[in-house]
């Protein structure tokens, strides 16, 4: 009985109803208008439903008196004017859907209840004041017996006219097939941002974290002050680079418009090159080319993928010789590191910082190389400048 009599506790269950007497207000006050047309309110909502904002004015409606704190309603009732004339005419045989429900909604809610009413007064030995029990001349207690049924056929009326009008709304007010494929882009723009932010997090908080590692082993396993004050200095400022880098993705997050070009560029690889360094990396570095001149997608994932090459470096095999080659040409950044094999390193295409190099690279057209090679680990990436 209780979930029965559920509906009836719902917000939702009035707002519907609400939703459906609206249109009905119009109808009202044009019956004292012309009451010999009453046809034409509905004539007139054709050209109505044309316009193109109406369509997102009924959207604002549906989704606020037919779905409140319905999670999916952004996505099955769209809130967007009519583009084409395919969303013209579905605004159209909305509204004259609407205003037909909302006819028969107006007539059962008044008709039962003034019904019931009339029964149970017939049943009460009064007069009743509607047509046509006003010609019962005789109480009957058994008139009472029909009461319910009204009142369930009321209930049925309220909760099922409700659930139709929403359908109705899915139906005819949800998104087109091009606002479908424009929010399918916009979810998937929304999920390579991610994909990206998550990589920027691993790449920059990873390289910290194994400089920090690798140094604090190396200071204690050393026993030398000197040594040790070196290895802390090291730490603070790739700390303080870390916190750099994780305020700008941050800022990224908190504001969607945020500038990409606040993002490092190889323009800094010295920097990755010296922290490397103060790991007790020994590190061979031959630059060459303009790279302050290069686009700025290339530059800044080429920075990242420096950046994870080397921290791979450091996490896996320690403090090694390490070959570091950039070089530009007219058309093409290429970008090698490579250190000798060790045990640590079990294969090519190991890890998620080993496919988040493939995939940046992959992102601007160009190839990455990853895993053993003559008798080295060897990251090769070729990037496209244009």
């Amino acid at each position: 009985m209780a979930r029965f009599l559920r509906p009836l506790l719902r917000g939702t269950t009035y707002t519907r109803l609400l939703h459906l007497w609206v249109p009905m207000l119009f109808e009202s006050v044009w019956l004292f208008i012309g009451p010999e047309w009453p046809w034409v309110p509905a004539v007139l909502l054709i050209p109505v439903g044309l316009i193109p904002a109406v369509r997102l004015g009924e959207g604002v409606q549906a989704r606020l008196l037919l779905t409140p704190g319905d999670e999916d309603s952004g996505t099955a009732i769209s809130v967007a004017p009519s583009v084409t004339w395919r969303d013209r005419l579905r605004t159209v045989l909305w509204l004259e859907t609407r205003m037909a429900l909302g006819g028969v909604t107006t007539v059962v809610c008044v008709w039962l209840p003034t019904t019931a009413y009339d029964l149970v007064s017939a049943a009460c030995g009064r007069a009743p004041i509607h047509e046509p029990f006003m010609t019962i001349e005789r109480s009957h207690w058994a008139y009472a017996l029909v009461v319910p049924l009204l009142l369930l056929a009321l209930y049925g009326a309220v909760v099922g006219l409700g659930a139709l009008i929403t359908a109705v709304a899915r139906r005819l007010l949800g998104p087109s097939p091009s606002e479908r494929l424009a929010a399918l882009e916009e979810r998937t723009e929304q999920l390579l941002e991610r994909t990206r932010i998550a990589r920027e997090l691993h790449d920059s908080i990873g390289h910290a974290l194994t400089v920090a590692v690798v140094q604090a082993g190396a200071a204690r396993a050393a026993g030398d002050p000197e040594f040790t004050q070196r290895a802390l200095d090291a730490i603070e400022e790739t700390g303080r680079t870390a916190l750099e880098d994780l305020e700008r993705v941050l800022g990224i997050l908190r504001e969607s418009d945020r500038p990409a070009s606040s993002r490092p560029t190889l323009a800094e690889a010295d920097r990755l090159l010296e922290s490397a360094r103060a790991s007790g990396a020994k590190v061979d570095a031959d630059l060459s080319g303009a790279l302050e001149q290069l686009p700025g997608p290339v530059s800044r994932e080429g920075y990242r993928i420096l950046q994870e090459s080397l921290t791979n470096v450091l996490r896996h095999a320690g403090a090694v010789p390490v070959r570091v080659r950039i070089g530009v040409d007219a058309d093409t950044l290429a970008l090698e590191v490579r250190n000798p094999l060790t045990a640590g390193i079990s294969g090519p295409g190991r890890g998620s910082g080993l496919r988040g190099i493939r995939e940046r690279a992959a992102l601007l057209g160009g190839r990455a190389r990853t895993g053993p090679d003559a008798g080295d680990w060897q990251v090769h990436v070729e990037l496209p400048l244009v």
